[in-house]
């Protein structure tokens, strides 16, 4: 395929692959849209502080989670797509069956881990003793996620990007509702984290339930007797586990707890104007996210056929839809973004606001962050890329060492910089790991391919 070619949009019509990635994605798009606005509403609602605190407990409790995740979505993708492709039905219902008996056994775990070290958290993070029945309140979410990863990887492999999209939709209109109703009457932190634990239970016992229907139909009616003896090379596997979990931990701490890193390292206000610039910053990665997950089977299933030429179109591709998008958000917010989310506006005679004025010191914190996410935006494929070669040790090394790096750096110039600081080292560390990825992904294509080559000289 002409690489120049590739580029044209006239071509695109006929790349089967991005088609199919393009229409997966757009099912997962609605929820994540209200799921913006939803986050407007309870920002207004609870006030800066308040935000900042809903936003601690949120991200506390998830991050356990992930703790002691395997990212077992992730190892089915991977596992169960690759024994599907190859017609080894077997060895794919052994692989799902083995993925929920593990993460059904570490959110059990994490939930206890919870009560353990809740107090801790309401006492030095948040500064109130009284909260901590509410981060056990929402500790719940944990274990109605009990083997929602494994769930999920099974619907993304079967192609069930619909059943996805509903159950978001639904719970993303129902907390929503919930929200409302708790703006409309004043409610308070309390209302809004019951909105939210629900939400997170349709989110967490939909997939399951779903994907417990449809494993019959692929795996047959026998599935769950599957001989342990069929699962893949357990060194490997257990290897792969290990790897995503780590990679999944040091995410948890570089990137993914910023909010909840604000909040220790400064207090909730701060931790308040990050879960708002984090909130905007969904305008960017909203179109963009879904693609994670609905490019991941199709790289993989490119790799395992060696279809390079279908490979690079689509990563070439999704990469000119993810950089035209960001561009021009990111543009957009960088003009107009101050007076669009917190100035007063006067249509019709009523005068109304995005966000509160004091939401506006998020604004410069927005501008920082913009660096880090649109790379990673953009170039959103450079994991799953190096996944689908079973190198998953790599990412794992250079988020290993970035975070390092992030983590001392906090340590040694936070809080006297100021949290402007912070947001420039989430940014950089976006850039530095995601581009080593990136560089190391692509120098794999060129050595597979040519061994590609030379084994059809041979041959």
């Amino acid at each position: 395929m002409n690489w120049r070619r590739g580029w044209l949009p006239g071509s695109w019509s006929k790349d089967l692959l991005l088609g199919r990635v393009l229409r997966n994605s757009s099912y997962l798009f609605a929820s994540n849209a209200i799921g913006a606005v939803l986050s407007i509403i309870t920002a207004n609602l609870l006030g800066v502080t308040g935000f900042g605190m809903l936003g601690v407990m949120t991200s506390f409790v998830a991050g356990i989670n992930r703790l002691f995740s395997f990212r077992m979505g992730d190892v089915v993708v991977k596992y169960m797509g690759e024994a599907l492709a190859r017609g080894e039905i077997e060895r794919a219902a052994v692989t799902v069956k083995a993925a929920m008996l593990v993460e059904a056994v570490t959110s059990i775990a994490a939930f206890i881990f919870l009560a353990l070290v809740a107090p801790l958290a309401a006492t030095a993070v948040v500064n109130d003793p009284t909260t901590t029945p509410l981060f056990l309140l929402y500790g719940i979410s944990i274990l109605a996620n009990i083997t929602n990863e494994t769930s999920t990887g099974v619907l993304q492999v079967t192609n069930h990007y619909r059943s996805q999209a509903l159950i978001n939709l639904v719970q993303s209109m129902l907390v929503a509702v919930l929200v409302g109703f708790a703006y409309i009457n004043g409610g308070g932190i309390v209302s809004v984290l019951m909105a939210y634990l629900i939400g997170k239970v349709i989110l967490g016992m939909g997939p399951i339930l779903v994907a417990l229907h449809w494993l019959p139909r692929v795996l047959g009616k026998d599935w769950m007797r599957a001989s342990w003896s069929l699962l893949p090379p357990r060194r490997e596997l257990i290897h792969f586990a290990l790897s995503t979990n780590f990679s999944g931990t040091i995410n948890l701490i570089a990137r993914d707890s910023e909010v909840f890193w604000a909040g220790v390292f400064f207090n909730t206000t701060v931790a308040g104007y990050f879960k708002t610039a984090l909130a905007i910053i969904t305008l960017i990665v909203m179109p963009i996210n879904p693609f994670i997950s609905t490019t991941y089977p199709e790289i993989t299933r490119a790799f395992a056929s060696r279809s390079w030429d279908n490979l690079r179109s689509l990563l070439r591709r999704v990469t000119m839809i993810a950089g035209s998008w960001t561009a021009a958000v990111s543009l957009g917010l960088l003009l107009f973004g101050r007076q669009v989310l917190f100035q007063d506006w006067t249509i019709f005679g009523r005068t109304f606001h995005i966000y509160e004025a004091e939401f506006l010191p998020a604004f410069p914190v927005l501008l920082v962050l913009l660096v880090g996410f649109g790379v990673a935006n953009i170039l959103f494929w450079n994991r799953p890329l190096l996944l689908a070669q079973g190198l998953a040790g790599f990412p794992l090394k250079v988020s290993f060492w970035t975070m390092l790096a992030k983590v001392a750096l906090s340590f040694a110039l936070l809080p006297k910089a100021g949290y402007l600081t912070e947001a420039g080292l989430l940014s950089g560390y976006f850039v530095v790991s995601v581009g080593l990825i990136v560089l190391r992904g692509l120098r794999k294509i060129k050595q597979a391919e040519r061994q590609t080559a030379l084994y059809n000289t041979s041959v």
